[in-house]
């Protein structure tokens, strides 16, 4: 997994994993959570990969708009 930037020093992210149609993302207390266009829809998950890219923004797309579309939690 990649270390999450975190720009703004806040996030609740603190790592991810991209594949082409879906993304793994590590939150601050160490759930892991699978999320596939399947899951979340391919727009979503272009704009998650995006943001988890540029290190910002990341945690507060998925609790606005992706809540609990994951494919499954992975621990």
């Amino acid at each position: 997994m990649h270390r999450y930037r975190n720009t703004s020093g806040e996030s609740g992210v603190v790592a991810y994993d991209i594949d082409k149609d879906s993304i793994t993302i590590q939150f601050t207390g160490g759930d892991r959570y699978l999320y596939t266009e399947r899951s979340a829809g391919p727009e979503n998950i272009a704009k998650m990969q995006e943001l988890a890219r540029e290190g910002r923004g990341l945690s507060t797309f998925v609790s606005q708009h992706i809540r609990s579309r994951y494919a499954r939690k992975l621990n």
